[in-house]
């Protein structure tokens, strides 16, 4: 006996229901290759996964799309995992996604260069965001497995170059689907209580293309261009790249090599810091010397043209009183017709009442001397004297 009829609607609601109790439809994984891949302007994902045979329409919604590692794209063979179910007024069937896994490197280096190509075009490789590091940290923070060879790679080469600097060890995962989280908040989490960090290095050892995946991922990629310290990205080995080592301050090949580019080497320094002062003390006793022969030649030059000066004026004295003592030289006086008058004693006599008749006396003229007795003797006024001089 057939049943009597029934709307579309409760035909599609039959279906749904049943799809949705199904234990297996109800958590499926399907494997398949995206094509039709529209992102709607609401943040749900609309796309179809195909094999050889066959087509399944499937439906991403933006809460979970949030929670996803990697970047869709048009090719892409992926696992999506979620469940079936119908939407009752199109009268369609599609699979209800919840999370997407990839496997494969060639699925991994697709999402890799589509995140990559995202990025980029929003500026978060810009070298003008870089932040330079500073020449000689004191604390250093090192992000990574606290159980790994890094983290002892790190710390070894750092004491071994420097034993000034703090290390701060901020452990994380650094593979897995939880790492990537984990990672993003740690980043967030130093920023804020460590401030004082001059320097963050984060990294890992080297591992495949899935283990290294977290450091891919979107939201490690916005911490760290969101950190105010300082990132040195050192992911893996030097033939590694990841999406880190673009949006860091600095790519390091390796953890031991970014150890060597956070901090300068002290002991290097000491010598270098000691061959320069010994280059200074050298230049400088030249300087000295140098200066000291500039004074000594200045000072002599002073002390030449001083000593000449004074020569001169003494000289000029000299000749001055030469010419005071010529003028009073008798012998010059004599030079004039003056002579000069002894008694028998060696007095000299200048007045007429010193001298009585009948004395002798003697008279010293140029070039000879005259003995004399005194005949006549007169007085002479004034007028006369000045006559007589005529």
């Amino acid at each position: 006996m057939a049943l009597k009829p029934v709307s579309v609607s409760q035909v599609n609601g039959y279906i749904k229901r049943i799809l949705q109790s199904d234990p297996i439809l109800g958590n499926v994984s399907v494997i398949g290759e995206i094509s039709n891949l529209k992102y709607h302007s609401s943040g749900h994902v609309y796309f179809t996964l195909k094999d050889a045979n066959s087509k399944l329409n499937c439906f991403l919604a933006a809460e979970y799309l949030r929670n996803l590692r990697y970047e869709l794209s048009d090719g892409m063979e992926i696992t999506a995992h979620g469940y079936l179910s119908v939407y009752e007024r199109g009268g369609s069937y599609s699979l209800n996604v919840k999370d997407v896994s990839l496997s494969g490197i060639g699925n991994l280096s697709i999402a890799f260069e589509q995140s990559k190509k995202k990025l980029e075009a929003e500026g978060l490789f810009d070298t003008k965001y870089k932040k330079s590091l500073p020449f000689f940290p004191k604390k250093i923070g090192v992000m990574t497995s606290p159980t790994g060879a890094a983290v002892r790679d790190i710390i070894k080469i750092i004491k071994s170059k420097n034993n000034y600097v703090n290390i701060l060890v901020y452990p994380c995962l650094v593979q897995g689907p939880e790492a990537a989280k984990d990672i993003s908040e740690g980043i967030k989490n130093i920023n804020q209580k460590f401030p004082d960090l001059d320097v963050l290095i984060i990294g890992r050892g080297g591992g495949s293309l899935e283990e290294l995946w977290p450091f891919n991922e979107e939201i490690v990629a916005r911490s760290i261009f969101s950190s105010v310290i300082p990132i040195i990205s050192a992911v893996g080995h030097e033939t590694d790249f990841t999406i880190s080592d673009f949006v860091a301050d600095f790519r390091a090949e390796t953890p031991t090599a970014a150890a060597q580019l956070a901090i300068p080497n002290t002991f290097e320094l000491q010598s270098l810091c000691q061959d320069f002062l010994s280059s200074i003390k050298y230049g400088l006793s030249r300087r000295l010397e140098y200066d000291a022969m500039r004074v000594y030649m200045h000072d002599k030059q002073k002390l030449f043209e001083s000593f000449q000066n004074r020569l001169q004026y003494e000289t000029l004295r000299l000749q001055q009183q030469k010419e005071k003592l010529e003028a009073l030289n008798p012998l010059s006086i004599m030079e004039r017709g003056y002579s000069i008058l002894t008694d028998k004693k060696g007095n000299l006599l200048n007045k007429i009442s010193q001298i009585d008749l009948g004395d002798q006396l003697f008279v010293r003229i140029k070039d000879g001397r005259l003995h004399c007795t005194v005949d006549e003797k007169h007085c002479l006024d004034r007028e006369m004297i000045i006559n007589d001089l005529k």
